[in-house]
């Protein structure tokens, strides 16, 4: 069965004024993802994110809240993502376990996980393009809302 869009979580790790992001390196070139992926059958988005963070950055994580809601239609968007509709919920986690941030299997053209300053988001290639909603989240400014990718500044 398939299904009109597809349902996607993830981690939003910050710890002293960084986040913690999954590393990937393509025929674009190296660019940056909050550790996430598709929720699975009979898990919770929630534990979707947990799964997700372990996953893409080795660390074992609690959520504390929903953060953002980002939404990907690609007819809006020039398929820039691809064809399939998806809808990210991203959750405030905190670390459980202070692991090293160096996923056991990472994912097709993942090269690892790193902490990047929140004052540096502008100068990496991070997608979806949300780099000035992680800034004023960090700086307690900004509250749960929908992202819309056709609305991102290109």
């Amino acid at each position: 069965m398939s299904y009109p869009i597809r349902v996607r979580a993830g981690a939003l790790i910050i710890h002293d004024q960084k986040v913690l992001l999954a590393k990937f390196e393509d025929e674009k070139g190296i660019h940056y993802n909050l550790p996430g992926g598709g929720v699975e059958e009979g898990e919770s988005t929630a534990e979707a994110a947990v799964r997700e963070a372990k996953e893409e950055a080795g660390v074992d994580v609690s959520v504390s809240k929903l953060a953002f809601i980002y939404e990907y239609a690609p007819h809006q968007n020039n398929d820039i993502y691809g064809s399939t509709p998806n809808l990210s919920l991203f959750f405030d986690c905190r670390i459980s376990g202070l692991n090293s941030p160096l996923p056991d299997s990472p994912d097709l053209n993942q090269i690892g996980a790193e902490w990047v300053s929140i004052e540096k988001l502008y100068s990496i290639t991070l997608y979806p393009k949300i780099q000035s909603h992680i800034k004023k989240y960090a700086a307690g400014l900004y509250s749960a809302d929908l992202i819309e990718e056709s609305k991102l500044g290109k």
